[in-house]
């Protein structure tokens, strides 16, 4: 059995991957720096309870679940201050059409719809469909059977299907 790598080895090797993960869901610098900090501070204190075999996999679902989690944050500050949005709406007119339109807002239309899943449905979705991770991983870093995986990402797939709409799945489908 390989020695427990130390606290930079496991930053070291990790951390990228922690990132883009975090930075994908959120697409802010602040938040993401903010919620990568809370995700190896949660791995720290994991790690003092239980072991860990699998760092990368451990430390790219708790990315995911915080992201999903600072995205709530996110949406309840905004309905919180609704008359910001319509600041903000208005000032994004001045911008052409063409800086507004596209994968951006899909981006965001999509990150807005997670956060009305129950957690467990946003994770599985984003470890399959961003992560491009398999059932049985899934499974793995969710303590869940791949049975129940797939039951997961059905139903936040259909939710989503609500939400958002067959085109939207179907565009972030196609890359």
């Amino acid at each position: 059995m390989p020695p427990t790598p130390s606290w930079p080895d496991i930053v070291r090797t990790h951390g990228p991957a922690v990132w883009r993960t975090i930075y994908r869901l959120l697409a802010d610098e602040d938040d993401a720096a903010e919620c990568y900090q809370e995700v190896f501070l949660e791995a720290l204190k994991l790690s003092g309870t239980q072991k860990v075999d699998n760092w990368g996999g451990m430390l790219t679902t708790l990315a995911a679940r915080r992201g999903v989690d600072r995205l709530r944050q996110r949406l309840a500050r905004r309905q919180l201050h609704s008359t910001t949005n319509d600041v903000d709406a208005v000032s994004h007119r001045d911008r052409p059409p063409s800086d507004r339109a596209g994968e951006g807002e899909l981006a965001q239309r999509l990150r807005n719809a997670l956060c009305d899943l129950p957690p467990n449905q946003a994770e599985a979705f984003w470890l399959s469909t961003i992560e491009e991770l398999s059932y049985a991983e899934i499974a793995s870093r969710l303590s869940v059977t791949v049975d129940h995986v797939g039951v997961l990402l059905h139903r936040a797939r259909a939710r989503l299907r609500e939400t958002l709409g067959q085109q939207l799945l179907e565009e972030r489908s196609h890359p």
